[in-house]
């Protein structure tokens, strides 16, 4: 039978579990590395409007830092990127368990890959970036081209050397080393990540060890299926059952639901102080937020990314992002950066107690964070 959560609890324990309750990292490579060691993942997104979802998602837990230091201080030797929950940079102490299971998602569609490139190809890419490496996939030399693959509108790249450098990306034989603005940079791991490229992979099941790995990212773990299990989709049953026998992991249910979410077997004798009084934007994919559901029960807060749909369909706007402060989800905003400040489009003040002082001060280190210029204020 499931565990009993109150929703109280359940906050507190997601906020301090999440590393939004205080400031606990230096704003250096130390820190950044401790950050990424203690979430597991950061999810990534292309999108730039008052910075990328990974950088808000450490500017949210370290105010010092600038835009563009999560790359810097992580790549290369101490990440790599790979699918977890969807796209993420996952410390470099995964990659063992990622390159003996080659993990790709569904969506990926690496099989229609392989019908467009060549084995041979696959083989000469891998052999240029191991002798030239690190490349940008701009500097592979030119091998022709392929059918783009057209997944609901979205198409992919028509050049055959950059699809079967996804390829190998894919199957951990080369990995993203370094960032050029939004150009990724390969290398083969044998020198992008040294001490790891060659260690033994866990003992366990990629799936007992992922389902692990995802409850300590996300603190609650829905046991249904959804884009949090994302890569370990076709274990879940499994390892939810064998977890919990196992007592490895607990199941939670919190009030008026039948849902059910894994979480840590000590969850319900922890304590935690009072969060701290700095104000958060958090990133639409902050692992706080990965779970809509929980988020709207735990915080009473709904939240919708709507970048993706119609403008005439969005109930908040193209880029929103929630507000936290003082442990609660207290509002949102929308904003852009614009000649070295950041714009507030909109502002939605969503509790009685909002507090004007803590939102000029989260919105001023902010500002001052993304809009540096070479890092430095």
């Amino acid at each position: 039978m499931p565990t009993p959560l109150t929703l109280d609890r359940a906050r507190r324990f997601l906020v301090a579990h999440c590393g939004l309750d205080r400031d606990r990292y230096s704003a250096d490579a130390a820190g950044v590395r401790a950050l990424l060691a203690a979430r597991r993942c950061i999810q990534l997104d292309p999108l730039d409007r008052i910075g990328t979802n990974a950088d808000l998602v450490c500017l949210a837990r370290i105010p010092d830092l600038y835009k563009g230091d999560v790359y810097r201080h992580l790549l290369p030797g101490a990440a790599f990127e790979h699918f977890a929950k969807e796209r993420c940079l996952l410390p470099a102490s995964a990659f063992p368990a990622y390159r003996d299971q080659a993990a790709e998602t569904p969506w990926w569609r690496l099989a229609e890959r392989y019908q467009r490139v060549p084995a041979p190809v696959i083989a000469d890419v891998l052999a240029e970036v191991s002798a030239r490496g690190p490349l940008a996939a701009a500097e592979l030399t030119d091998r022709g081209r392929v059918t783009p693959i057209d997944w609901h509108g979205w198409k992919s790249t028509s050049r055959m050397a950059t699809m079967a450098l996804q390829i190998l990306w894919t199957r951990c034989q080369v990995v993203v080393c370094a960032r050029r603005g939004r150009d990724k940079v390969y290398d083969v791991p044998d020198r992008a990540l040294p001490a790891w490229a060659r260690r033994p992979a866990p003992t366990e099941s990629f799936g007992h060890w992922g389902a692990v790995e995802r409850v300590a990212a996300a603190g609650l773990l829905k046991t249904a299926g959804g884009p949090q299990w994302s890569v370990l989709s076709p274990w879940r049953k499994a390892v939810t059952r064998d977890l919990v026998a196992e007592g490895a992991l607990t199941l939670y249910q919190l009030p008026d639901t039948r849902r059910t979410w894994l979480g840590p077997p000590d969850l319900l004798d922890r304590s935690w102080p009072e969060p701290d009084d700095r104000m958060r934007i958090l990133g639409p994919l902050d692992p706080l937020l990965w779970d809509r559901v929980l988020v709207q029960r735990a915080f009473d807060f709904t939240y919708l990314w709507e970048v993706y749909k119609p403008a005439a369909q969005r109930r908040w706007g193209y880029y929103v992002c929630p507000l936290l402060h003082r442990g609660r989800l207290v509002g949102r905003v929308e904003a852009h950066v614009q000649d070295g400040r950041v714009v507030v489009d909109q502002l939605w003040r969503e509790d009685p107690g909002f507090d004007e002082g803590a939102w000029r001060r989260c919105l001023d280190r902010h500002e001052a964070a993304v809009c540096a210029v070479g890092g430095t204020r």
